[in-house]
């Protein structure tokens, strides 16, 4: 069978260079317009790997004014977007390994530096906070329009230091005032979006932003990162029956084995269909082999060290009962690593009691739960697995 030449994404979290090169685009276009059109301030969390980057990428060309990448695509469609360019300030904080104070530190410094290089700084400036409460003002003054502001993975700092209180202490303390000036300059702001693994609530980063929408459990956004069938099915069509011809199946078994492999991802109790791991996906049609690409990418080093800290039996991880107020948020004092594990993707919603709202949480699919059982080899002490856990574990950067 000749082979398709479609060009898929692996990797690719720029919107801009996916659309010059050709590369395989599922709309997501429709879910931008709408946040553009509802609202100002949003936080979304998904697992890694979902799409988050390219998500804020695609919202970052919108309001660069860049309308012929756009050409095609759902938004192009709508007649209310002035495809206007606005101020944009771009913070990615997957840049780094935050194991240091200072890591931290230079990030931002790095980001606000290059920022006042355009807008101007003010030497009574000094902290995070207060600089960047005036690259917003200035840049608002200078352009003429309010500004956007993106920030990618803005959990890392938090995530990474798990385990080290002192650090973490640190960490959010530098937060909770830089992202205050969201707050405080609502009034030289167009846009604002951050993405995470997680949202640290309570006494963390987010107890100030309260006027954050949060629209990871909502069910209208609830395919906004990720790949549903009917997305899966209309765009790979024939990548479908190049992967059931390379693994001798039909192309029915073929649609079984990707669903029982990489769908069944649920962040939201009523969503009927499941959402499928795009990289999993992605690698798998590329490559003709139904691997577990996402897992063997590496557990992250947080997530082993609070499960490694808190001895959790990994099996009755895998029938947590918990409510809302456990998935939505994590305490960072808290024992509980459950929160962690679900919105970091090993664990998802399958099940829901409206009556008493308690949530039953499971493995999403088959990658995730036979990763799980590689990785602890089932003893009922994760502590008992460390040998076989540090083998899959990865220090983000």
């Amino acid at each position: 069978m000749a082979k398709t030449m479609l060009r898929l994404p692996i990797g690719i979290q720029d919107f801009e260079s996916l659309r010059i090169d050709g590369y395989t685009y599922i709309d997501k276009t429709e879910y931008v317009y709408r946040l553009v059109n509802e609202g100002r301030y949003y936080f979304l969390s998904r697992p890694r790997r979902f799409g988050k980057s390219l998500l804020l990428s695609t919202i970052k060309a919108l309001f660069q004014g860049k309308r012929d990448l756009f050409k095609g695509l759902a938004i192009d469609q709508k007649e209310d977007i002035d495809w206007a360019e606005y101020p944009i300030l771009h913070l990615d904080l997957n840049t780094e390994k935050y194991d240091a104070k200072e890591k931290l530190e230079n990030v931002l410094n790095d980001f606000l530096t290059k920022a006042e290089n355009s807008y101007g700084k003010m030497e009574s400036e000094t902290s995070p906070g207060l600089r960047f409460q005036g690259v917003i003002k200035r840049a608002y003054e200078k352009t003429g329009r309010r500004v956007v502001i993106l920030v990618d993975e803005y959990d890392k700092p938090m995530l990474q230091a798990i385990g080290n209180k002192e650090l973490q202490d640190e960490y959010r303390a530098t937060l909770k005032g830089f992202y205050g000036a969201l707050k405080s300059m609502d009034g030289c702001i167009k846009f604002a979006m951050l993405t995470g693994v997680t949202k640290f609530g309570k006494v963390s980063v987010f107890s100030d932003l309260n006027n954050l929408m949060d629209i990871s459990m909502l069910r209208k956004y609830h395919n906004i990162c990720g790949i549903t069938e009917e997305e899966l099915l209309a765009t790979f069509d024939k990548k479908i029956d190049e992967l059931a011809a390379d693994n001798n199946i039909t192309r029915d078994e073929c649609i079984a084995k990707l669903k029982n492999m990489y769908d069944g991802y649920h962040f939201n109790e009523y969503a009927k269909e499941g959402i499928y791991n795009p990289f999993s996906v992605l690698n798998t049609l590329n490559n003709g082999d139904f691997r577990s690409y996402w897992f063997e990418t590496g557990t992250p080093s947080y997530l082993v060290e609070l499960l490694r800290r808190h001895h959790y039996n990994l099996e009755q991880m895998s029938k947590a009962e918990v409510t809302s107020d456990v998935l939505n948020c994590i305490d960072a004092e808290s024992n509980d690593p459950i929160p962690v594990i679900y919105q970091s993707g090993y664990l998802t919603i399958k099940d829901y009691d409206p009556e008493y709202e308690i949530y039953t949480l499971g493995f999403p699919n088959e990658e995730v739960e036979k990763g799980f059982a590689l990785l602890s080899q089932w003893r009922v002490n994760f502590s008992n697995a460390t040998r076989t856990i540090e083998k899959y574990v990865i220090e983000e950067a």
